[in-house]
């Protein structure tokens, strides 16, 4: 795979999870990887150990995107390491994976602090992100936000995340619209059901995965693989003519019965 050799790539909260999947896929595809990461250091080290061991390249960010400097902080130290690997600070590709999820509450338990936490990191973040990171971006650059199935379900406990994730979409779509003179596309990728080392506990559950056979058209629970495949998909060259679009990446999660009678 070489499909975007000589390409760079930022991948939020690329240690773990659906990140860590991208950032694999991406530097697989050939594109030299920031990851970047909160606080586990271990987890940082062994993605881009993993990656180099395939023959990929891959350097860590470690940042708090939670406070008011960090997508500041994350940009500078990515421009820095982008110039000491490759003689120019040139980001080709911004992924905007890292969030937090909510806290269980719904409309009548949702705290105020962890609502502001939410916007913070799975909002405010982003949307600084894309601003910071445009200085470094060129013609033809692309811009890959991860969303989520849940903003065209209702979920109990999920309300305030669902709501940062449709901000996501709104950001999408008006962010296309004002970078498409300059060549960068925008799109949103929205997961349904993953299994990551955080959800295993879950999915793993027979129980689970017979409750997401049925209410998906593909009858099984998806990897942190899927969801990077179409996120290299859209950064590569064979997705220039695609922006502002929601990329539904669930397995087909509630499209309705699958049969009658």
């Amino acid at each position: 795979m070489s499909t975007l050799q000589g390409r760079t790539a930022l991948v939020t909260g690329g240690s773990r999870g659906i990140g860590r999947g991208i950032s694999r896929r991406l530097a697989a595809e050939g594109a030299l990887v920031a990851v970047h990461y909160g606080s586990n250091d271990a987890a940082a080290k062994d993605t881009v150990a993993a990656i180099e061991a395939a023959g990929g390249r891959a350097f860590a960010v470690r940042a708090e995107l939670g406070a008011d400097s960090g997508a500041d902080t994350v940009i500078r130290a990515v421009a820095a390491g982008l110039q000491e690997r490759t003689g120019r600070a040139h980001l080709d590709i911004l992924v905007n994976n890292a969030s937090v999820a909510d806290s269980g509450g719904g409309i009548a338990t949702e705290t105020p602090d962890a609502f502001d936490r939410l916007f913070a990191v799975n909002v405010r973040a982003p949307f600084f992100l894309i601003q910071q990171a445009l200085p470094l971006m060129g013609q033809g650059g692309r811009i890959v936000n991860i969303g989520s199935g849940v903003t065209r379900i209702a979920l109990p406990g999920e309300l305030a995340y669902a709501m940062t994730k449709a901000a996501m979409e709104t950001l999408t779509r008006n962010a296309a619209n004002e970078l498409g003179a300059r060549g960068i596309t925008v799109n949103t990728v929205a997961p349904g059901p993953t299994r990551t080392e955080t959800t295993a506990v879950f999915y793993d559950r027979p129980e689970a995965q017979a409750m997401i056979a049925a209410g998906q058209a593909l009858e099984r629970v998806g990897t942190p693989e899927d969801i990077a495949a179409v996120v290299a998909f859209l950064a590569g060259d064979d997705s220039g003519w695609l922006t502002a679009n929601v990329i539904d990446a669930t397995g087909g999660t509630y499209l309705g019965p699958k049969r009658l009678g």
